[in-house]
């Protein structure tokens, strides 16, 4: 028989490409209410290249417990734009030149208009959580948005080249900054879809325990910069990169677990896929 071929993002997203161009057309239709706005070119420049892997979640997460449903687009369209305002921000603390090998967008547009662009996203989000009647879809948005900042403000107090840093710090760092958006995203998945509390559950662990492994993988992507956090890291192991792969791998697996008592669906199996990906990340 014949070996099944690696898992690489461009067959992920291949399998995904429905739940993309969704996605995709609801992002327009969510812009194109700014199409006056002195913000809109910038917006678009912002939006341009993501892989959309936090939205994809969430309407899979909705998926898998309910039905297809297009009253999860604009949330979907929220998270992406969460995302995006924290890329603007990190880009800045982290002086980096390039963002999906484009200039970054405060090199692009300069600091004072991505600080502006940044709070008006802020402001759109909070628009389409405004459209939605259950109150926990506003209360799980504005929940991880204080999340991320305050990992953001835990990372910014920690220099590399003098500060050991203990695996449960990283860890917290990790909830906070990013996993808190993958969890945020199944979370509201489950309840735009539906779902009972347990389905919500477990989703909302399955993405946290999601988000940790995608960090992990990026940081060792990222391993040797100076000034990122990893390479603070504290721990006995001689090859911490090996480590890193390890626990990864780990996090993957039990995101993988959280999903068994969720009803077999397609959109479960392109959860579990996501999941498979994060332990071998092959671009």
């Amino acid at each position: 028989m014949k070996d099944e071929e690696p898992l690489t993002i461009s067959i992920l997203m291949e399998r995904m490409k429905g739940y993309y161009s969704q996605i995709e057309e609801a992002i327009k239709v969510e812009l194109n209410r700014y199409k006056e706005s002195n913000f809109y070119g910038s917006l678009r420049y912002a939006l341009e290249g993501g892989k959309r892997i936090r939205p994809i979640i969430l309407l899979l997460s909705a998926e898998s417990i309910g039905k297809r449903d297009t009253n999860a687009l604009p949330v979907a369209v929220a998270i992406e734009l969460l995302h995006t305002e924290s890329i603007i921000h990190d880009d800045i603390l982290d002086n980096e030149i390039l963002r999906r090998n484009r200039p970054a967008f405060h090199i692009r547009y300069g600091l004072g208009a991505s600080l502006l662009t940044a709070d008006f996203v802020f402001g759109i989000i909070l628009d389409i959580a405004s459209r939605y009647e259950d109150k926990k879809i506003a209360k799980e948005l504005s929940s991880v948005a204080l999340r991320m900042c305050e990992g953001e403000f835990g990372e910014l107090k920690i220099d590399p080249k003098i500060y050991q840093l203990s695996w449960d710090e990283y860890l917290k760092l990790i909830s906070q900054k990013t996993a808190s958006l993958f969890e945020a995203s199944a979370k509201i998945g489950g309840i735009v879809g539906g779902g009972n509390e347990d389905e919500i559950e477990a989703l909302s662990n399955y993405g946290h325990l999601l988000g940790t492994a995608y960090q992990i993988q990026d940081d060792i992507q990222d391993w040797g910069k100076e000034d990122k956090v990893a390479n603070a890291l504290k721990i006995e192991q001689n090859d911490k990169l090996s480590y890193l792969r390890k626990m990864s791998e780990r996090y993957a697996i039990e995101a993988k677990q959280r999903l068994k008592s969720l009803k077999d669906t397609n959109a479960k199996r392109h959860l579990i896929d996501l999941a498979d990906f994060m332990i071998l990340r092959r671009f």
